[in-house]
């Protein structure tokens, strides 16, 4: 088999593949296009070197869509966030202490917010913080610091030294990214080096993510599949990735979208 493709033509039909979230592998491709699997790999380093994918053994995956600031990500995907949030509220009982981290998600979380008897929740969210704030049902603490525009928070020095100061019984985790191989990751350093205290300080740690950022990847890793006890995933997230989940030792929820949401 002979490729019929010049090598920049073929490499933007991967790239267009990789910008519709689709993870990619060499094997695959150099049967496809009829080239050597070096070839592919060119491929694949050119395009990681313009930002489009990382590169994982055997292939590529691309970049996480959650990139950009949390303000802007608020409004994407309500209906699924809402869901996943309804789920997530089954999971708080009376009397916790949670955290709730950075994230459009769990600032859905924050606005959804069962009514229980002595709860404590502590964040380092603006937006979730300024949610919660107009509660009189529960205690909010507001761990400060530089605010970081593309998280919505406080995840600088001063963030995690008070960080330390907290022990959680349930932590909702926000994660950019999530892939079968490369487990949780982030963009912003300072976040993903608050997000590994924050699981090290939580008893357990629940993450709602949405189907866009699944077999995605980021610059960062956060921790392995393994550190979260409790997913939540959209009704459609696939198979493979809720049974890899489960495989790691999690219990993995799907949330199905209400009607009267969207």
């Amino acid at each position: 088999m002979h490729d019929s493709t010049l090598p920049l033509a073929r490499r933007d039909l991967i790239a267009h593949r990789l910008d519709a979230g689709q993870s990619v592998h060499s094997g695959a491709l150099a049967t496809e296009f009829g080239v050597s699997e070096d070839a592919i790999r060119r491929d694949l380093r050119a395009l990681a070197q313009q930002g489009l994918c990382r590169r994982v053994y055997g292939g590529a995956l691309p970049l996480s869509p959650a990139s950009g600031p949390v303000a802007a990500r608020q409004a994407e995907a309500p209906a699924q966030k809402q869901a996943l949030a309804q789920v997530a509220c089954g999971l708080i009982q009376p009397g916790m202490t949670l955290f709730l981290d950075t994230g459009s998600t769990v600032a859905h979380l924050a606005a959804r917010l069962p009514v229980l008897p002595d709860l404590r929740v502590i964040t380092n969210s603006l937006p979730a913080a300024a949610v919660l704030m107009q509660r009189n049902d529960l205690s909010l603490v507001l761990i400060g610091g530089g605010v970081d525009p593309s998280t919505g928070g406080c995840t600088d020095a001063r963030a995690q030294a008070a960080l330390a100061l907290y022990r959680f019984d349930l932590c909702f985790l926000g994660a950019c990214a999530l892939s079968q191989k490369q487990g949780l990751a982030g963009f912003d350093l300072a976040d993903v080096d608050f997000k590994r205290q924050l699981i090290d300080r939580s008893a357990e740690t629940a993450l709602m993510m949405t189907t866009a950022k699944l077999e995605t990847t980021a610059p960062y890793a956060i921790a392995g599949l393994d550190a979260v006890a409790d997913y939540i995933l959209a009704a459609d997230a696939p198979a493979p990735v809720a049974d890899a989940l489960r495989a790691a030792g999690a219990r993995v929820h799907l949330a199905h979208p209400d009607r009267s949401m969207t």
